[in-house]
């Protein structure tokens, strides 16, 4: 059978496609990246927004309409807290829902599946050109916190853990399958564990430490990651230079009456001190961050307030997003809903403001000798290929060399920077 795979939204839904494509492969189908081409098709769903709602609506459309043969079968969160509406879209064979994602492939084919076990002829053999150098480990799923905003949490359930032997197996498995990046997920990494009754030492960082200590990765990097999660003796792991030197901690507001409303557990002085733990821990810190703009009763001066904090942070990169009203969040039925057009003009200034701070972030790498993670080639040129990948710190880099050089770690001098985008020349042996 020939499969093809569509995803919307977060690292999670990419880690649960990802997982998917290992386990057709293994009962010997074909993944397709043409959905002409495919038998069947999956289609992961995202519902944070109500613009991701629509993308996936339209995704599913379009795909019936370039193979009207092909049996869809649509997941996700989206799919999970609509799921007559999906059920009623053309093509659309099966919806199901995120508490039976796991057996989805096992549901399409009616056969078994060892997700982390390889087969013989898999063993050292790295992805095909093209192909992701980091693979997304889900470690986790749901969500017990009740940010007002947030619709994941309806759509995913309460937290619920793998074990640690579970997540170790997987590791070591990508790991011999060529990858060289482990990137942990989860709708809220920080909790890994609590639902087992394991905290602090117990939960994510005890997670990390057989990480770290049973595996042999190259690199392992951390999702986003709630900053009221974090131990005081959490940042003493990143003196296993494996782990990755960047952290993306979401902060929805830097306002604190507005947090209050959001129902984050954390406000200015709380997220301040993380940071400064953080950077005091950890040389060569990326800090990246999540902002909404327009949250109900987000006046003038609020925004001013978060807008300020956020310039004293310092952060690396932001995501902003213009606050979207979810049904059946509390947030929804707040009273001072923002028009849009003040929502797009707050965004707009964040969203310069993060351009500029991905350019200078960057721009202080220049003539620095970095190890380099390539993932793709994007192109050519008379002088070689365009070679794109990322250093530690979630620096992206680009060069172009006579060689393709995917899923090679290799230094490369930093020469100039374009966007937000290190430019360099690779130092092969």
């Amino acid at each position: 059978m020939r499969v093809h795979l569509r995803m919307l939204g977060c690292r999670l839904n990419q880690s649960e496609i990802g997982q998917m494509a290992r386990q057709f492969k293994q009962q010997g189908h074909e993944i397709v990246a043409d959905p002409a081409l495919a038998d069947h098709v999956v289609v992961n769903t995202c519902a944070v927004t109500s613009d991701a709602v629509s993308s996936g609506r339209k995704m599913i459309r379009d795909i019936h309409r370039q193979n009207e043969q092909a049996a869809i079968t649509v997941t996700g969160c989206h799919a999970q807290i609509a799921p007559s509406d999906i059920a009623a879209l053309p093509g659309v064979a099966h919806v199901v829902s995120n508490l039976d994602k796991d057996s989805l492939v096992s549901r399409i084919t009616g056969e078994p599946v060892a997700p982390y076990d390889l087969e013989p002829h898999e063993r050292g053999v790295r992805p095909g050109s093209g192909a992701r150098t980091r693979a997304f480990v889900k470690v986790q799923d749901g969500c017990d916190n009740a940010c007002t905003f947030c619709v994941t949490r309806i759509a995913r359930g309460a937290g619920r853990s793998r074990t640690s032997d579970e997540v170790i197996h997987e590791i070591n498995a990508l790991h011999s399958m060529g990858y060289q990046e482990a990137v942990l997920t989860g709708v809220h990494l920080g909790s890994y564990g609590h639902d087992r009754g394991e905290v602090h030492g117990s939960g994510l960082m005890g997670l990390m430490e057989r990480i770290l200590s049973e595996t042999r990765i190259p690199r392992v990097r951390l999702s986003s990651l709630e900053p009221w999660d974090i131990a005081p003796d959490f940042f003493s792991l990143w003196r296993d230079a494996r782990l990755c030197p960047h952290l993306h901690l979401p902060l929805q507001s830097g306002c604190d009456s507005t947090l209050k409303r959001m129902r984050r557990n954390t406000n200015q002085a709380a997220f301040a001190a993380i940071v400064e733990a953080a950077r005091a821990a950890i040389p060569d810190l990326r800090i990246t961050t999540d902002v909404i703009t327009g949250f109900p009763g987000e006046t003038d001066e609020e925004f001013a307030i978060s807008k300020a904090f956020i310039h004293a942070m310092d952060f690396a990169g932001l995501h902003v997003f213009r606050y979207s009203t979810r049904p059946g969040t509390p947030a929804a039925r707040m009273k001072g809903h923002i028009s849009n057009a003040i929502k797009q003009a707050r965004s707009q200034r964040l969203l310069t403001y993060a351009q500029e701070q991905e350019q200078r972030f960057a721009a202080r790498h220049i003539g620095q000798a970095l190890p380099v993670l390539w993932e793709q080639v994007g192109g050519a040129t008379d002088a070689g290929f365009i070679n794109a990948g990322y250093t530690p710190n979630y620096l992206r880099v680009q060069a172009v060399h006579p060689r393709v050089l995917t899923n090679l770690v290799t230094p490369c001098v930093i020469e100039n920077v374009i966007d937000g985008t290190a430019h360099g020349v690779p130092v092969l042996q």
